[in-house]
């Protein structure tokens, strides 16, 4: 499904043609090598690689028909995954820095031995007037000249890179991924990188990969240097229900204020799959669902170009509104819920949820108010059930304060409303794709950090555009929704304690 909300948020900020650009992104079904983990000749992974560089230059062709200026393509989009350290070695280039010198592969293919898939990159953007950004296998010799030396021990790296051409075909920018994911073929860069390059259409861009949008280095490290434009090509397996794809990368953007070009691969065995256009106005996305044919999704949108806010502007102001006439005001973006009065209980209990343990309360009235702990960390919900079949779906909302651990770790204050996938507690936090009930609510709470991403997912794997957003003083951090267009299957703030990571 491909769907398009606009937004008039209450930033100051207005646009016209002339402060808009057009991006593509493509989630590609890429073309993997049936053994991975098996050593190739250069001659047989290139072979592979042009298989799917072959959809790529197809795919540019179509964004540069929309006039795109520029077309960001998944992580490991050419080559794949599962490799060994050794085993990827036939696929791998050395990439020259470009901050420390000039390179056109396309009108230079022979300055550089083994370059055939950054000559083909090159070329693409050029041919196509576009600039382009790809993601590929990085060999490094040791010792790196921006850091002291910590050489692996077969005598060079291996980097998991974002490489960026203009639209001349000029290589731009080349940023090694922070944060890795299981992946045993690639190093951990030894200095971190931060890594931007200047558009005459759109300013600066800033470039992460995948697992690096859960963590301060770099992105938000990005955005505190002033960065608006994220480009973010990912490997992305969803996992419900707090962290898919389009859910959380939509959340991102919101949260923090910037466009976030987001693409991802297609993979329906590794559940991969929703890519995204998103900024704090508007997205545009693609998320499959059971039953769609497992293929490729060019998206294409017009952008608004985003002026320079400080990272402190960004936090205190997440607020958008849902119509022209509605207004945002410090004092009445949304109205606080009551507190539970002396004497009342609710029957918590604890219900995993993402591998963390949720303190989590059941919502069974047709509306009320209702607050769930985990130790001082309070979530509140103010709702009304505008369609609600008790005897199909059970709901609850849950809250989670502490550091999780499964599959990386990192510290989280977290309120979620979720629908669960059975009609008893114990399904509550559970993965879900589907619901039908409704509810128009307000989400808040208190967080120790600035940084806190909303989102509102519902029926069939789509995202809703809160009506308000609201930070105010001391960490309040407010959201409310109502006239859902699908069931809903989650709500949720989502704090990130990135102080309190290394504890």
């Amino acid at each position: 499904m491909l769907v398009v909300f606009l937004l008039v948020f209450c930033l100051g900020e207005t646009e016209s043609a002339a402060d808009s650009y057009v991006a593509a992104v493509y989630e590609h079904r890429v073309i993997l090598n049936p053994n991975p983990r098996v050593p190739v000749s250069r001659r047989e992974a290139l072979v592979h690689m042009q298989k799917n560089l072959d959809i790529y230059e197809e795919q540019a062709a179509k964004a540069a028909q929309q006039v795109a200026k520029i077309l960001v393509f998944p992580e490991d989009g050419i080559h794949g995954f599962n490799f060994t350290r050794s085993s990827i070695s036939g696929y791998m280039e050395t990439i020259p820095d470009p901050q420390e010198e000039s390179w056109n592969p396309c009108t230079e293919p022979d300055k550089y031995n083994n370059t055939e898939v950054l000559q083909r990159l090159s070329c693409m953007a050029r041919r196509n007037n576009l600039y382009l950004v790809a993601n590929m296998p990085d060999l490094q010799p040791c010792p790196l000249k921006t850091a002291p030396s910590t050489c692996p021990p077969d005598g060079h790296w291996q980097f998991n890179t974002n490489v960026a051409f203009n639209s001349d075909g000029l290589l731009v920018a080349r940023y090694h991924k922070q944060n890795l994911f299981f992946e045993e073929s690639f190093d951990t860069p030894p200095k971190l990188e931060l890594i931007t390059f200047d558009t005459p259409f759109a300013g600066k861009f800033g470039l992460i990969i995948c697992f690096d949008i859960l963590f301060h280095d770099p992105t938000v490290a990005l955005v505190k240097m002033g960065v608006r434009q994220l480009i973010f090509p990912t490997a992305w397996m969803n996992e419900l229900p707090l962290l898919d794809s389009i859910q959380f990368h939509r959340a991102l953007s919101l949260g923090a204020n910037v466009t976030v070009l987001s693409s991802n691969l297609r993979n329906d065995q590794l559940i991969m799959t929703g890519s995204g256009i998103y900024t704090p106005f508007s997205a545009t996305f693609h998320h499959a669902v059971k039953g769609d044919p497992e293929e490729g999704q060019l998206l294409v949108a017009t952008v608004p170009v985003l002026g320079p806010v400080g990272v402190n502007d960004v936090t205190e102001s997440l607020s958008p509104v849902a119509a022209e006439s509605d207004h945002c005001h410090t004092d009445g973006c949304a109205d606080s819920p009551s507190p539970p009065s002396p004497g009342s209980s609710y029957s918590t209990f604890i219900g995993t949820m993402m591998h963390d343990p949720f303190k989590f309360v059941l919502i069974k009235e047709a509306e009320g108010n209702l607050t769930v702990c985990d130790g001082k960390f309070c979530c509140h919900l103010q709702y009304k059930w505008t369609a609600l079949d008790e005897g199909k779906e059970l709901y609850a909302m849950g809250a989670f304060a502490g550091t999780h651990t499964f599959n990386g770790r990192y510290a989280l204050q977290v309120c979620a409303v979720v629908r669960c996938a059975g009609l008893e507690a114990s399904s509550c936090g559970q993965t879900v794709e589907e619901a039908e009930s409704k509810m128009d609510f307000l989400m808040e709470a208190t967080f120790q950090t600035d940084y806190v991403y909303p989102s509102v997912l519902v029926n069939r794997m789509a995202i809703e555009q809160p009506d308000k957003l609201e930070k105010a003083a001391g960490g309040r951090v407010a959201m409310k929704h109502s006239n859902l267009s699908g069931g809903l299957i989650t709500a949720c703030l989502y704090g990130r304690m990135y102080q309190l990571d290394n504890e």
